[in-house]
This record gives structure tokens, C-alpha cells and sequence, in this order.
């Protein structure tokens, strides 16, 4: 800023922009410049593939539902709730991962599916997830 106190004005509080211009000139000369010198590398651009992805391999997911009855079906099959840990150990036997969901209709008791949860931890089940209608949609 420039303030003067002499001559009849008084006291000139106007904004000096002068040098602000110069440096806004000399930035423009600078990128011009460099605009000319720049060359950039040719880019290689991955093309689509015209083969076909193979299908990839069906999953074996393992669905226990907990119905508003307070039946417990395992991937469409009746099971007892005494029965469950034993059928559980049965179909991980031969399977390497051990992941497997539960679906259960909307009036069930959290209590039950917790009681369900704990079974599937006790018989080795290392992940637990929990369907809701949207996730079933993939399914």
C-alpha cells in the first residue's frame, strides 16, 4: 500500500498494483516459454480385449436362514436348532474357505440370530455376514 501525508489530499490509503502487474507479465512470459519447450511422451493406451473373460467359477455360499417361525433352514434344508452345528461341521469338511450368511425374515428376535451366530462361531465358521434384501439381489 501506498500512503502519502503530504500535499492537499491528506492521507492516500490507494493500492500500488504496479508491481503486482509486473510479476503477473513476467509469470505469463515464464509459462509461454516453457509452453514451447515441453514435449510429452507418447502414451500407450490399453485396447479392450476381444477375447472373453472366462466365466468365473461357482461360489458355494452357505445361507442359513432363521425364518418368523423360529425354524432354521441351511441353504434350503430343514435343520433342527440341535442339529445345526453338526450339519455346519459337515458341509465345511471339505471346503477351504469358511465363510457363510445369515438371512432371517423380519419379525425374528435379534436373540435368535445371536443364539445362531454363536453356533456358527463354536463350529469354526471364521467369517459371519448378514444378508439384507439389497445383498441377496447378487445371490
Amino acid at each position: 500500500m501506498g500512503m502519502s501525508a503530504s500535499g492537499k489530499r491528506g492521507i492516500v490509503s490507494d493500492m500500488n498494483v504496479v508491481p503486482l502487474i509486473d510479476i503477473l507479465l513476467v509469470l505469463l512470459v515464464i509459462f509461454m516459454l516453457i509452453r514451447g519447450y515441453s514435449l510429452g511422451e507418447e502414451a500407450l493406451v490399453p485396447q479392450p480385449s476381444m477375447e472373453k473373460a472366462p466365466a468365473p467359477p461357482p461360489v458355494d455360499v452357505v445361507v442359513i436362514q432363521v425364518l418368523a417361525d423360529g425354524t432354521l433352514r441351511v441353504n434350503q434344508e430343514p435343520v433342527s436348532f440341535d442339529k445345526l452345528s453338526s450339519r455346519i461341521d459337515e458341509i465345511f469338511k471339505r471346503r477351504a474357505s469358511r465363510v457363510a450368511f445369515i438371512r432371517a425374515d423380519q419379525p425374528v428376535e435379534f436373540g435368535v440370530v445371536a443364539q445362531v451366530i454363536d453356533v456358527m462361531h463354536a463350529s469354526g465358521v471364521a467369517s459371519v455376514g448378514l444378508l439384507t434384501p439389497d445383498l441377496e439381489k447378487g445371490f
